[in-house]
């Protein structure tokens, strides 16, 4: 099995996989077309899914997938913000057409605002002057508040959907729940004003496991197609997003991070080696904010860490993670 769609071919095994997508750290060797990075600086990225991971001493990542880390920010605090920071910048920058232009005064609506998608989210439609409901339980509500929420709905004290029928309609919407949500949320939008619906939950994966590679896209690509047509014919836009790795995305987050509009959100530190009590704890949901792995190394070997810059070529370069 190939994750890496350049490199189908390639006779070379992928395993063992590394797991991990975030790392901030220090940049220890550039390929020769990088100019923008030197060695020292201190960086931060998420790496793209067909990569190996960032659960290791040093990360190979390209130029474009990279950014300098905020000022303000350790690189534990760092670490926990470019997955979810790209994965909702995608929601509701790329995808729902919001930005710091056109967002102030809008509704939003965010279910499942308190885990690390949703923490971010908030902030960010807050800083551009949203008004920001958002959906968690009880326990979640003063986090809400402090991350700049102007409306908190407790999905447990009631019937969710009753709930929100009694607030005015919303001009976006971002789904990080999926289920039963997507069958009544659009109801929820402003009809023919360009209000957008969002998700982060898709049957992408379950098709390609079911159906293959080939068979699944398409199944993918009929789905999607027909709910998009459906409800734009009830005035409402149907939207699908991913998280996309992007260098030039994390700059902006790094400013909004370091003007103090936007701050990680983290739930709990682990070190290294206890990688596998943390992924017990996130497969018990209900996370607060992101868990964050810190790999900082007490001493270096410099004949390992040589091995390591045999793997770059001109476009990327070697990350001490933390």
């Amino acid at each position: 099995m190939k994750r890496d769609p350049l490199k189908l071919k390639s006779a070379d095994t992928e395993f063992p996989l590394t797991l991990g997508r975030d790392v901030s750290g220090v940049v220890m060797e550039c390929g020769l077309s990088v100019s923008y990075f030197k060695p020292g600086d201190e960086v931060w990225a998420a790496i793209p899914p067909w990569k190996q991971g960032t659960l290791s001493e040093f990360v190979v990542a390209s130029g474009n997938e990279v950014s300098f880390k905020p000022k303000c920010l350790s690189h534990t605090e760092a670490a926990s913000l470019p997955y979810v920071g790209l994965t909702a910048w995608s929601a509701v920058n790329q995808v729902g057409g919001l930005n710091q232009s056109n967002c102030s005064g809008k509704r939003v609506l965010i279910l499942g605002a308190s885990g690390g998608v949703g923490t971010f989210a908030v902030q960010l439609v807050k800083a551009w002057g949203a008004h920001v409901t958002a959906v968690c339980s009880h326990d979640a509500s003063t986090l809400m508040k402090k991350l700049g929420a102007d409306d908190v709905i407790d999905y447990k004290s009631g019937n969710l959907e009753e709930q929100l029928k009694t607030l005015p309609l919303f001009d976006f919407i971002l789904d990080n729940v999926g289920g039963s949500t997507e069958k009544w949320a659009l109801d929820l939008l402003k009809k023919w004003s360009g209000a957008t619906y969002v998700t982060l939950v898709t049957p992408f994966l379950i098709n390609m496991d079911k159906l293959g590679v080939a068979d699944g896209m398409l199944q993918t690509g009929v789905t999607v197609g027909s709910k998009t047509v459906k409800h734009l014919f009830r005035g409402v836009h149907y939207r699908w997003a991913f998280f996309v790795p992007s260098g030039p995305s994390l700059d902006e987050i790094a400013e909004l991070v370091d003007s103090g509009k936007i701050q990680p959100v983290i739930d709990q530190v682990f070190s290294f080696s206890e990688v596998p009590k943390a992924f017990l704890k996130l497969e018990g949901g209900h996370a607060r904010g992101k868990t964050v792995i810190d790999n900082t190394p007490h001493s270096w070997d410099k004949r390992n860490s040589q091995q390591h810059f045999q793997f770059v070529d001109c476009g990327a370069f070697i990350s001490q993670i933390f």
